[in-house]
């Protein structure tokens, strides 16, 4: 290939003179056919700015549907995440809920546990107390086990009163009925007494909840000796170490039980000794085995009552002080004897003289009302 030189060389080689005319038409002519090419030139390039601006006018337009296209995305994109923080907010809540749930059942089942682990100490101490025989004397009914009890009450009496309990409940409501009565002493002499309803309050319903207590042991199988030397030699053989004792707080026998119970002040000495069961006390000069057993605490947690009234027993009120209290007590109870007078067969009698204060012990007082003073 020849380099610019050689081109303008030979061009002015052969560049025709601009004397001559053929030389002017022969310069006429190769402008022409520069302009001609120059005007194609120009056409070809107006073309490709056409096609460039045709490509720039897409690409714009292409441009704005892919920036709308991207804020779409990104809105749309904006609000799934929106969407997935609240999910995750809400399963975040729901971990939460799930964490405090698990909380609470593993406490409970803790609670379940130490529950469940204080009724197995409560079966083994059970099993492990000395037999005695209980009768069954209560009804079963809406899946409850009910036992009879024997209360034991109490009844203050103010003086110049008189408790009387008749045989036949028939008896006792006839001199009830009739409130009023006249007591003739003798010698023109007479006092009125004024029969009134006794009302007992009874347990319904007790219910005792049960533990076993740290400090005590019950001692069983124990020979028949004199019950002071026996504590006091069970005192002396469970306070000393080498036995597996201590220190004795108390030493008491439990009435007709024949049975004792010790108490230590240290709390450990329990659990050592039941753990043991059987130790080997000497005894009337000569060693005895004995069973060393729990010690079970009771304690009341619900006590319902109800006030009933006794159907043979009722009060007499007014008795003046007027004569010996003898005299007068046989008096009054020869009066309520006498079927004339309304009264019946007594079982019991029981005169407190005014001024002075007693009590009336009522000892197993059934539902069917037949009590005894």
């Amino acid at each position: 290939m020849a380099s610019d030189e050689d081109f303008s060389l030979v061009m002015e080689l052969t560049k025709p003179s601009e004397e001559t005319l053929e030389g002017v038409k022969a310069l006429i002519t190769n402008y022409k056919k520069m302009h001609e090419q120059l005007m194609e030139e120009q056409k070809e390039l107006k073309s490709c700015r056409n096609d460039l601006q045709d490509m720039t006018n897409k690409c714009k337009q292409r441009s704005v549907r892919l920036t709308q296209g991207l804020k779409e995305d990104e809105r749309s994109y904006k609000e799934q995440i929106g969407k997935e923080n609240e999910k995750l907010n809400l399963m975040m809540q729901e971990e939460g809920e799930l964490l405090r749930e698990i909380q609470r059942m593993e406490e409970a089942l803790k609670k379940e546990g130490a529950k469940s682990d204080h009724l197995k100490q409560q079966t083994d101490v059970f099993s492990a107390v000395p037999e005695r025989e209980v009768v069954f004397t209560g009804l079963t009914g809406n899946g409850a086990d009910t036992f009879e009890i024997k209360p034991h009450i109490v009844y203050p009496m103010e003086g110049g009163t008189v408790l009387i309990t008749f045989e036949e409940e028939v008896v006792a409501k006839k001199i009830l009925d009739l409130k009023k009565h006249k007591v003739d002493l003798g010698s023109e002499c007479s006092i009125t007494v004024e029969a009134r309803p006794v009302h007992l309050m009874l347990p319904r319903l007790v219910e005792i909840d049960t533990e076993v207590s740290p400090q005590h042991v019950l001692i069983s199988d124990l020979p028949e000796i004199d019950p002071e030397t026996l504590l006091n030699k069970l005192e002396i053989h469970f306070s000393k170490q080498r036995h597996g004792g201590g220190e004795v707080d108390s030493c008491e026998m439990l009435p007709d039980s024949g049975t004792v119970v010790i108490s230590f002040v240290e709390k450990h000495i329990a659990r050592g000794l039941t753990d043991q069961e059987y130790h080997d006390v000497k005894l009337q000069q000569k060693m005895h085995r004995v069973r060393v057993t729990p010690f079970i605490n009771g304690k009341i947690t619900d006590l319902q009552a109800k006030l009933t009234p006794c159907a043979r027993t009722l009060l007499l009120t007014g008795i003046p002080a007027i004569m010996e209290q003898e005299t007068l007590q046989d008096l009054l109870e020869i009066h309520f004897q006498k079927i004339q007078n309304g009264g019946g067969e007594i079982e019991a009698f029981l005169y407190n003289p005014l001024g002075q204060q007693a009590s009336a012990l009522f000892e197993g007082v059934p539902t069917d009302s037949e009590e005894d003073e």
